[in-house]
């Protein structure tokens, strides 16, 4: 039987499946809640202790809501929308009697804010970002594989290195991943694991989850001077490729992109007010 992201997963999917939920809103909840009980193993005495959801307070999810703001620096519009997932959770649980608690319930959205202008530039600088020895292997392979269309809850998914193909990549790619496999090799020789995200210290699971990645990332948003987050990052990268490929119809860029129909008018807005 496989293992759950989160408690209760194949009950709650049910549901989310039962409300004729696109396939790619389901994944937004998975990604979600795999990340906020992620946080809760690593950081959280009250999970840690038993791992147990009915006993989780108001407190435990602000303190992930606040880390993602600091620490993620996350947007508003992403705020609200995990808070809105977790707040779907929760009443699954407690409707089930799974939970005596809604956490959620006092937890208020945040006002929109202004929509910031979307740095797409840094896909056109990628050689000179992946020759700065100052920014950190993880944070240039980050670049690199954005740069390539994958997003990071795909990049950052156990055996994705296996199915990976780079001999069609630029000689300035080639070059860096000749290093990077350099850095990568004793990792993936301690941990009998061939992937290329992984923890430098011992750990059950050696992979690298999306909290850790963010150490690597924040630190050296001063270095390339302009933010790291890769949910911006993609969004950059997705912004570049239509400027670059006007041309392209609507369902030649979805099935290049993988985007969903509903999101193609936005990211074309976007790149056509990127001058």
């Amino acid at each position: 039987m496989p293992q759950l992201d989160y408690p209760y997963q194949d009950a709650f999917n049910r549901q989310l499946t039962d409300r004729s939920m696109a396939a790619a809103t389901r994944d937004e909840y998975t990604a979600t809640l795999k990340d906020f009980f992620k946080y809760l193993e690593n950081f959280n005495p009250t999970y840690q202790r038993d791992h147990r959801v009915n006993q989780l307070q108001t407190t435990d999810v602000q303190q992930y809501l606040a880390m993602l703001v600091d620490a993620r620096q996350i947007q508003n519009q992403t705020y609200n929308k995990i808070l809105s997932h977790l707040n779907i959770y929760f009443k699954f649980l407690f409707s089930h009697n799974w939970t005596p608690y809604l956490p959620t319930l006092d937890l208020k959205s945040k006002p929109k804010q202004a929509a910031q202008p979307i740095n797409y530039r840094w896909v056109d600088h990628l050689s000179d970002l992946l020759a700065n020895q100052r920014l950190h292997y993880y944070t240039r392979l980050t670049l690199l594989l954005i740069s390539q269309g994958y997003p990071v809850q795909v990049f950052l998914q156990p055996h994705f290195t296996a199915n990976l193909t780079t001999t069609d990549w630029s000689t300035d790619a080639q070059k860096f991943l000749v290093a990077f496999r350099q850095f990568v090799i004793p990792l993936q020789d301690r941990f009998q694991c061939g992937d290329w995200f992984l923890k430098q210290r011992s750990a059950a699971d050696p992979h690298l989850t999306l909290p850790g990645l963010h150490k690597y990332l924040k630190p050296d948003e001063a270095i390339a001077v302009f933010a790291l987050s890769p949910t911006i990052l993609y969004q950059g990268y997705l912004v570049n490729y239509l400027r670059r490929h006007p041309q392209k119809t609507d369902r030649e860029v979805i099935a290049t992109l993988h985007l969903e129909p509903d999101s193609i008018d936005y990211y074309r807005r976007l790149a056509q007010r990127a001058d």
